[in-house]
């Protein structure tokens, strides 16, 4: 059995931190100057396209989702409750988010999110699945071994927390709901926010530091 389903968090972000793009990056940029200059791609369309990403789909989404729950007490409950009704109130809504459900860790519960199938993912708060999301590796083991899965991301469980695994399908997709960290009642709904990380909504990580500002 392979020892690696997906890169530990240190790895798993060199991609994005990279000064000098990647082949693929270039491959990519060189097939979008060709395009636009053949008029095949309108590059107006493609850069708003590629903002929506950006700005109005993605991780950004979901960190507000979170948030809201933390500091909402009744809002909490309607996503435990209604995840897809009370994503939409905050405008979170469409397609690969049609039917979503809002899984909770507690101190005593973690979960963890996959898609043995495919790669089901929910792109209205979460944007386009990471590469490790995708892999064969990944989808496998993460319902085989998901305490080897979670150490390989920093994330050592003690036997006493139960790890529930989470399966997306076509028809429904997850979220966790992380545990919000300690000392942050002083912080206002956008400030906890920038704490939310897309791997930890992914159930890839847990521990969520009232300093962390990184966002996946």
């Amino acid at each position: 059995m392979a020892r690696v389903a997906a890169p530990p968090k240190s790895h798993a972000h060199d991609h994005e931190r990279q000064d000098v793009p990647s082949d693929v990056a270039l491959r990519v940029m060189s097939l979008e100057s060709l395009l636009i200059e053949k008029g095949i791609v309108d590059k107006a369309a493609l850069d708003a396209l590629i903002d929506t990403y950006e700005h109005k789909i993605g991780p950004r989404n979901g960190a507000r989702v979170v948030a809201r729950a933390w500091s909402d007490p009744s809002y909490r409950e309607r996503l435990l409750g209604d995840a897809t009704a009370a994503i939409a109130e905050l405008g979170f809504k469409g397609m690969q988010g049609e039917h979503m459900v809002v899984v909770e860790n507690t101190p005593t519960v973690h979960n963890l999110v996959v898609c043995t199938l495919c790669s089901c993912y929910p792109w209205p708060v979460l944007g386009l699945p990471p590469v490790w999301y995708k892999s064969s590796p990944y989808r496998a083991r993460a319902v085989l071994d998901p305490r080897g899965v979670l150490r390989e991301f920093g994330v050592n469980l003690s036997e006493d927390v139960e790890v529930r695994v989470w399966d997306s399908t076509a028809e429904i997709r997850y979220l966790v709901l992380p545990q919000r960290p300690t000392g942050t009642e002083h912080l206002n709904e956008e400030q906890l926010a920038m704490l939310v990380t897309r791997d930890s909504m992914v159930g890839v990580a847990r521990e969520l530091s009232s300093r962390a500002q990184e966002r996946a």
